[in-house]
C-alpha cells in the first residue's frame, strides 16, 4: 500500500517538477548539449563547412601531431605534480587552522583570499613577481646572481606552479576544515586512552574519516588544474616555453587557426580524459565506502 501511494505521488509530482525544470532543461540544451553535439560531429569532418565524413581520421592525425603529445604530456606532468602538492599543502594548512592559533580566523580569510580576487590582479601581481625586470630578479641580483628569464626558460613551470597552489590552497583548506570539524573528538580521546599516538591517530582516524573529503578535493583539483591556462596565457602569451605549453594553448592555437577539426578532436580526447579520471576516482571512492562500513 504504502509502493502505491509513492507510485501515485511520483505520477503527480513529476509534471508540476517537469514544468519548473524546462527552462533550466532548455538553457542546458541550447547553451550545452546542442554544442557538445555539433562539435564532436565536426571532429568527424573533414570541413565545417559541407565537409565529409572521415571518422576518425582527425583523431588519428591529432595524435601524429608532435605539438599536441607536447601539450598532452606537459597537461599530464603539471596534473600529475600539481595535484597531489595542492592537496598536501591544503591539508597541512587545514591540520594547522584546525588548532587552536593566535589570529586564526584571519589567517583562514588570508587563504581563501585568491578566490575573490580577479584573473587580471593575479596577472599583474605574478609579472611583477617574476618578470625579466620584476621583483624575483631583483632580489637575485641584490644577492650577487644573474637575472632570470623566468618565463621563457624551464622555471616556466615551476612559477606556473606556485600560481595553481596559490590559487587553490585556499578552497582545498577550507574543505579539508569541514572534514576535519566533523570527525567526533572523542575518537581522539578513545585512541589516546588505546596509547595511540599522535602518528597513529592521523593515519587510522584522520585520514580514514576525511577519506570522501579528500577524494572530493582530488576531483575539483584535477578540473582546476586544467583551468590554470588563462593565467598562463596572459602570463606567457600565446606560444610560452615549451615546458608550459598546454593542451588549452594547442587548442586556442588551433581556434585562432581556424583549424576546428584538430580543435574539436582536441577537446573531446581532453574531456573524454578527464571523465574517465572521474569516473575511475568514483569508482575508487565507493569501493573504499564499502569496504570500510
Amino acid at each position: 500500500m504504502l509502493r502505491n501511494r509513492r507510485t501515485r505521488r511520483f505520477r503527480t509530482d513529476t509534471p508540476v517538477a517537469l514544468l519548473f525544470l524546462t527552462p533550466s532543461l532548455i538553457g542546458f540544451a541550447v547553451f550545452y548539449l546542442f554544442p557538445f553535439g555539433a562539435g564532436f560531429l565536426y571532429s568527424l569532418l573533414d570541413s565545417p563547412s559541407h565537409g565529409t565524413f572521415v571518422g576518425l581520421d582527425n583523431y588519428r592525425q591529432l595524435l601524429q601531431s608532435a605539438s599536441f603529445r607536447k601539450a598532452a604530456a606537459n597537461t599530464a606532468i603539471f596534473t600529475g605534480v600539481g595535484v597531489p602538492l595542492a592537496m598536501s599543502l591544503a591539508l597541512g594548512l587545514a591540520l594547522l587552522l584546525n588548532r587552536s592559533l593566535p589570529l586564526r580566523a584571519g589567517l583562514r580569510a588570508a587563504f581563501v583570499l585568491p578566490l575573490v580576487v580577479p584573473v587580471a590582479s593575479i596577472v599583474l601581481l605574478w609579472q611583477l613577481l617574476f618578470d625579466a625586470q620584476g621583483a624575483v630578479n631583483a632580489l637575485v641580483a641584490g644577492w650577487g646572481g644573474a637575472p632570470v628569464d623566468w618565463m621563457h626558460s624551464p622555471w616556466a613551470r615551476l612559477v606556473v606552479m606556485l600560481v595553481f597552489l596559490w590559487k587553490t590552497a585556499g578552497y582545498n583548506m577550507i574543505l579539508f576544515l569541514a572534514g576535519l570539524q566533523n570527525i567526533p573528538d572523542s575518537y581522539y580521546e578513545a585512541a589516546s586512552i588505546d596509547g595511540a599516538g599522535r602518528l597513529r591517530q592521523f593515519f587510522s582516524i584522520t585520514l580514514v574519516y576525511l577519506t570522501p573529503t579528500a577524494f572530493f578535493v582530488l576531483t575539483m583539483s584535477i578540473v582546476q588544474s586544467f583551468k590554470v591556462f588563462r593565467e598562463t596565457y596572459l602570463i606567457a602569451g600565446d606560444y610560452p616555453h615549451d615546458s608550459i605549453y598546454m593542451l588549452q594553448h594547442y587548442m586556442n592555437n588551433m581556434f585562432q587557426s581556424l583549424d576546428y577539426q584538430k580543435l574539436t578532436s582536441a577537446s573531446f580526447l581532453m574531456a573524454a580524459g578527464i571523465v574517465l579520471l572521474v569516473a575511475v576516482l568514483l569508482r575508487i571512492e565507493r569501493r573504499f565506502q564499502a569496504y570500510t562500513e
